[in-house]
């Protein structure tokens, strides 16, 4: 104790003995005044426009609450929102917006380098480096892929039409914009960053617009999410509406045992086949089918364990707060956000119809029907648009067990979705 007390007094000493030293370097009024010009506070009441920052800062607030009270999407919405929160505080320099804005120069447009960005940018500025190289959706796409069983689909290949339709409203979406709406002026590759949304696979959405529409990513984003947290409330309506009960009480046989071989050659054959066709989709395909085949193997137990765990915990934590940082108030704040959020739940009920249309259309021409419910979940929310189907099919029988066949056209979706993100980026990036 009195060595304790021996040595806070030396240094009360040492301190009292240093600050006349430090005074004739130091100016106090001026430290002063410097700390309080550069509190955050501050710049509400003397800047113009912070005005829009706070308002950022209460949508941010709600998206945690939904996240946190609500669970909608929470592992991706909560470090979004907090993302958003961070780059909108006045003063903090975690995000710079400005660095990344494209400047016009005689041979077309460019964007700094990212050794100038890791100079001058602040921490969210160079994390989002990761986005912006279209890395952090590739690694959570091989998390996905070891997390993802394919058995329902390689059980049922008609599976594949019904993913693939469901994609309709990607495309759809897209043409729709092309023609115009009004009150609203996107240009082609904001459209079909914009369209993307439809797919209901949030990184494939965020790497589709980080190479087209970087300006976008944080409202498409926020929206993407959203309507994946939304799916039991948006399908359900468009489910009814296009069956009628009897349909919805069609029974579906059991399917059949897949094979480990046939586990094994599935992604390793996707993967070849779909690069070979649309190679600007090889990216995604070739991590969803590596992680994948990590899994099926059971070579690499290790590696598939910390491809669906340690690996896709990290990348989320990283894409969610740089994705999140984008959505500016300048970015944000804007008719372009209420356009984004309005044609991307239209394009996300166009995908959901187009699945189950397509179901309708198949059965005309099978011995065997299939129940048009399991058409809605070829869009990629895996798979929560497969409870879905299994949920409204058993408001009309209690006995009737969809879950398994409607995982077929779910993961099919997760396919169809990175397709049409690299046919999209083939023909405008």
């Amino acid at each position: 104790m009195k060595n304790k007390v021996l040595f806070c007094g030396i240094t009360v000493l040492l301190l009292c003995a240093a600050l006349p030293a430090m005074a004739q370097d130091f100016d106090i009024n001026e430290g002063v005044h410097k700390f309080v010009g550069e509190m955050g506070f501050i710049s509400f009441f003397i800047e113009s426009g912070v005005w829009k920052n706070a308002i950022m800062l209460l949508i941010s607030c709600f998206l945690m609450y939904l996240a946190i009270k609500k669970e909608y999407e929470p592992l991706l919405l909560l470090p979004i929102a907090f993302g958003m929160a961070l780059a909108n505080l006045p003063g903090a320099g975690l995000y710079d917006s400005d660095l990344w804005k494209e400047f016009l120069k005689e041979g077309g447009e460019h964007y700094h380098s990212y050794g100038y960005i890791m100079a001058h940018g602040g921490l969210l500025d160079i994390l989002y480096m990761g986005v912006k190289a279209g890395v952090y959706p590739c690694l959570i796409f091989v998390g996905v892929g070891a997390m993802t069983d394919f058995g329902p689909l390689i059980a049922n290949p008609k599976s594949l039409l019904l993913g693939a339709a469901a994609q309709i409203g990607i495309f759809a979406t897209f043409l729709i914009m092309q023609i115009g709406i009004p009150g609203f002026d996107f240009t082609a590759p904001q459209a079909a960053s914009i369209g993307i949304i439809g797919g209901a696979d949030g990184p494939t959405a965020i790497f589709l617009t980080s190479k087209l529409a970087p300006e976008l990513l944080g409202p498409i984003a926020v929206a993407a999410y959203s309507y994946m947290a939304l799916v039991p409330v948006i399908q359900p309506p468009i489910m009814r509406a296009l069956t009628t009960k009897s349909e919805r009480r069609i029974h579906m046989e059991q399917l059949r045992r897949v094979s480990k071989k046939e586990k094994i050659v599935f992604p390793i054959a996707v993967a070849i086949i779909v690069s070979l066709v649309v190679p600007s989709a090889a990216t995604l395909i070739g991590c969803l089918m590596l992680g994948n085949l990590m899994k099926e193997s059971g070579v690499v137990e290790r590696l598939s364990k910390t491809a669906q765990n340690e690996l896709n915990n990290i990348v989320v934590i990283f894409l969610g707060l740089t994705v999140g940082a984008t959505a500016t108030a300048s970015s944000f704040l804007n008719i372009n956000t209420l356009g984004i959020l309005v044609v991307g739940v239209v394009a996300f009920g166009i995908g959901s119809a187009s699945g189950v249309i397509m179901a309708k259309i198949m059965n005309l021409f099978l011995r065997k029907k299939i129940n048009p419910l399991i058409g809605s979940a070829g869009v990629s929310a895996v798979p929560m648009a497969a409870r879905v189907s299994q949920k409204v099919g058993q408001e009309s029988d209690a006995t009737n067990f969809l879950l398994m066949h409607a995982m077929g056209p779910n993961v099919a979706g997760v396919i169809g979705s990175a397709v049409a993100a690299g046919i999209l980026l083939s023909f405008l990036g």
